[in-house]
């Protein structure tokens, strides 16, 4: 008969603790959006949130911190292996790790929908371009999405949300609706996620967007974009209503998408020169609003 597992210790339980403050600390500084969005989420559930969110902001911030894609690939590589439990050394000693790890247990989350956030994220090492607008969904369905769907297993208590839809057509429109935004920041160090087979359509050249030209024709590109990410908003909203309501508060990032869609509109002129950005209480304001609907 298994002998059943001791309870932490309190130093051990202090430990996680701190981990996951540090998570907090983190998303509020870094990712402003879903920290205000997280505040709706109870606290015991809303720690987890933070932990996924904290993770991600780990790994989209890395092609930040390197000096070419080998150590990047580096810091990947850790990751896989401190999720799957081989990596060498202290592990918890990294508080997003720790947290991580704890959160993995704690909501029965599954692992290789982290390591495939992790493998979507390599796209941003490198600046080979988005082949396709496929290809695109299928990155933001990768990272955005399945924040979304781990989020909802988080509040679910690790039960199945039945969220797989909902998580699928958000993840698509924040993600896209996001990379938008970052038009200009990629352009900068050579980046381009506007998928190719568009820009062809309209007759936009990727090095057009990297040297940040602005034009009528990839004005139409990112018209289109934005029509993609408004149908894929309007497919989640569509789709929430049939997720139980405990789960639903794991999506009100969602509430923001509209908002922020409209900024790129007024921006679409100049989308190289003029942030398509939304003022922190209209932010606020949206959240508070969808999460009493």
């Amino acid at each position: 008969m298994q002998e059943p597992a001791s309870p932490p210790s309190p130093a051990s339980a202090r430990s996680v603790e701190g981990a996951y403050v540090a998570c907090e600390d983190l998303v509020r500084r870094a990712d402003k959006d879903r920290y205000l969005a997280a505040l709706f989420i109870p606290p015991f559930e809303r720690r987890f949130v933070f932990a996924l969110a904290a993770f991600n902001i780990e790994i989209a911030r890395v092609r930040e911190v390197i000096s070419d894609a080998m150590p990047g690939e580096v810091r990947f590589q850790w990751w896989r292996d401190a999720i799957m439990g081989t990596a060498r050394g202290d592990v918890h000693s990294h508080p997003v790790a720790g947290a991580l790890l704890d959160c993995i247990v704690q909501c029965r989350l599954p692992r290789k929908a982290l390591l495939d956030m992790i493998d979507a994220r390599t796209f941003d090492l490198y600046d080979d371009p988005m082949p396709s607008l496929n290809a695109l969904e299928g990155y933001c369905g990768e990272t955005a999405s399945a924040l979304f769907q781990l989020s909802a297993l988080c509040l679910a208590g690790g039960a199945d949300p039945h969220s797989a839809r909902c998580a699928g057509h958000a993840g698509v429109a924040y993600a896209l609706t996001g990379l938008m935004r970052a038009l200009p920041y990629h352009a900068r160090r050579g980046q381009c996620y506007l998928p190719l087979d568009i820009m062809r359509h309209h007759g936009v050249d990727r090095d057009d967007v990297v040297n940040g030209k602005a034009s009528d024709a990839l004005a139409g590109v990112l018209l289109a974009l934005r029509q993609q990410a408004e149908y894929h908003a309007s497919e989640a909203r569509r789709a929430i209503v049939d997720i139980h309501e405990s789960v639903r508060a794991a999506f009100l990032p969602m509430a923001l998408v509209p908002a922020y869609l409209r900024a790129l509109e007024r921006t679409a002129s100049r989308p190289f020169t003029r942030l398509a950005d939304v003022a922190q209480w209209r932010r606020q304001l949206a959240l508070w609003q969808a999460s009493r609907r």
